[in-house]
């Protein structure tokens, strides 16, 4: 059976997150998207447990659902979900990101990592094993631990073979394992002898699976997207697609380590040049480049003269042991999208959250189905019905047909899907 799943998402107890991030409405979002298993997220915060083991029930083995009475505390008015006919049932898994500040060979190292629990009971043993390293798990819904990753992968395992653990966005300049500004050059560098025991690892937003196919030491890993998300809307801007014979923690971890006849089918992703670390910059200066011209300036921001943050392209230029385009024989498929209500905003002229794009968005799903059917599987043809230039929008999507302006140094990229790019043609709808 085919699992829509995202495994990278944060709660209202985490820093510079939506207060409206709480378990029914992450449900009711997330049926209307068209995931079928969602991350907690966060479940080392005190109070975020709690309302994990009030709102959540057991359902198949390792995973959880909503509870039927808390169903009707998802949120009214502008946070409420899209009603969406064929929406179907959601199902969470025990996830939580976790920040590793630490030193080691006399620099500062900062790694985020994803760790995956089959169980509360191995969650609370998890908790009680940080507390007892005097670490504030109150402060934050991703708390910042005080110890090396190696340390904490050992740790997990631990408490619980079963665990998953998975370095977070893994190109991101600031907090990640190959990060220009935070981390080391490889696995090994990071984990040592324990690299071994890491199946899968997420590629961040700002990334795409023919850039990470041009890193051989990746060739092992099942490599994931997630949405990271901050915010209901933003669940499933990247999500990846399951094959499994049955929904359970044990199928989706037989599907990361690749074991089994469970297997991922593709990910889902956003096209690299719209996540804000793509190409290298300086965001107070408004100037960004290519690690071409990043090379010619020395590093340097040629209008304040300070260093600029160096992006994820130029990062995997920099370890790539393969040429551009190489490396992909074999590797699993992905397909890019673009969030719908984006779409429409950019067909519109208007901002994501005007009254004109959230009106013509809820419609698109209430009429239509889960957002993701709508953007990967829906004849365009049936959009069409609605608004002719949402539907051509979203076959230029589909095709690759979008020009973006890269984002860089924490700054979104510009997506435009009405522009026709050099070299791109134009076909009739898809029926």
């Amino acid at each position: 059976m085919r699992l829509i799943t995202d495994l990278h998402i944060h709660s209202r107890y985490s820093r510079a997150c939506s207060q409206s991030l709480t378990l029914p409405n992450i449900g009711a979002w997330s049926a209307a998207k068209g995931i079928d298993l969602i991350a907690t997220g966060d479940f080392t915060h005190p109070a975020w447990l709690s309302e994990i083991e009030r709102c959540l029930e057991p359902s198949e083995p390792g995973l959880l659902q909503l509870r039927e009475a808390v169903c009707g505390e998802a949120a009214e008015g502008a946070d409420a979900a899209p009603k969406t006919p064929g929406a179907r049932p959601v199902r969470f898994i025990l996830s939580t990101e976790l920040a590793c500040i630490y030193k080691r060979g006399g620099r500062t190292r900062r790694l985020h990592v994803i760790l995956l629990m089959p169980s509360i009971a191995a969650v609370k043993k998890l908790t009680a094993a940080l507390e007892g390293r005097k670490t504030n798990l109150r402060s934050d819904g991703r708390p910042i631990l005080g110890m090396d990753a190696e340390d904490l992968l050992k740790l997990a395992l631990e408490i619980d073979p079963a665990a998953e653990f998975m370095p977070a966005h893994v190109w991101t300049p600031w907090f990640a394992v190959f990060g220009s500004m935070s981390g080391f050059d490889s696995l090994d560098e990071a984990f040592g002898d324990s690299a071994r025991l890491i199946h899968a690892a997420e590629t961040g937003l700002s990334s795409d699976p023919p850039m990470n196919w041009r890193l051989s030491a990746l060739d092992g890993l099942t490599l994931v997207s997630n949405s990271d998300a901050h915010s209901l809307r933003n669940l499933a801007r990247e999500a990846n697609v399951f094959d499994v014979e049955e929904p359970s923690y044990a199928a989706l971890t037989r599907a990361l380590v690749g074991t089994g006849k469970d297997k991922l089918l593709y990910t889902i992703e956003f096209f690299p040049e719209e996540g804000k670390y793509h190409v290298d910059g300086h965001a107070d200066c408004g100037f960004s480049c290519e690690p071409t011209e990043t090379r010619r300036l020395g590093g340097k921001c040629p209008k304040c003269g300070r260093d600029l943050v160096r992006g994820v392209l130029g990062r995997v230029e920099a370890l790539a042991d393969r040429p551009a385009g190489a490396g992909g024989e074999g590797k699993t498929p992905f397909r890019s999208v673009v969030p719908l209500a984006e779409v429409i905003a950019t067909v519109l002229g208007r901002g994501k959250t005007s009254r004109a794009v959230e009106a013509l968005y809820r419609r698109c799903l209430s009429e239509l189905g889960p957002e993701l059917d709508i953007l990967l599987d829906l004849p365009t043809a049936r959009l069409a019905v609605i608004d002719p230039s949402v539907a051509e929008a979203v076959r230029r999507v589909r095709a690759g047909a979008v020009k973006i302006r890269p984002g860089y140094d924490g700054i979104y990229g510009k997506i435009s899907l009405l522009e026709r790019p050099r070299g791109s043609s134009q076909g009739s709808l898809d029926m």
